[in-house]
């Protein structure tokens, strides 16, 4: 049996309120790319995220980075409101806390991406001191 992947690519819905809908979205999408590419995280991965949030007009001004951010990484944990003792969905990644390094950017959508953003998430590749 291979070892499983640990790059994880998806394409992220466009923003949709409330925000536990869009949580909601969110996680859909990551299980579906998660299947596909047979990505599997354990909680001894030490992990970095990215995200590009497309954002047009209005939406860019409204929408603050941290905000989308927590709904990203509560997606990713399995959460979409409710009580944090229990997850209503699977987890993608165990814990965020083992997230060590977070790079997000809004922008405007290019043409080609038809509002879809990108997330990210693989192992922590370590800077050379």
């Amino acid at each position: 049996m291979s070892k499983p992947r640990k790059k994880l690519h998806v394409r992220i819905p466009p923003y949709r309120s409330p925000r536990n809908v869009w949580r909601r979205d969110l996680h859909a999408a990551m299980v579906e790319m998660q299947s596909r590419q047979r990505v599997a995280y354990v909680a001894t991965d030490r992990l970095e995220v990215r995200i590009q949030l497309y954002l047009d007009g209005a939406s860019a001004v409204v929408h603050d980075v941290d905000n989308r951010l927590k709904d990203v990484l509560d997606a990713l944990q399995g959460r979409a409101g409710g009580s944090k003792a229990v997850r209503s969905l699977v987890a993608i990644v165990p814990n965020d806390r083992q997230i060590y390094r977070v790079i997000i950017e809004k922008s405007m959508p290019p043409w080609q991406s038809r509002g879809l953003g990108h997330l990210w998430v693989r192992k922590l590749r370590e800077r050379a001191r």
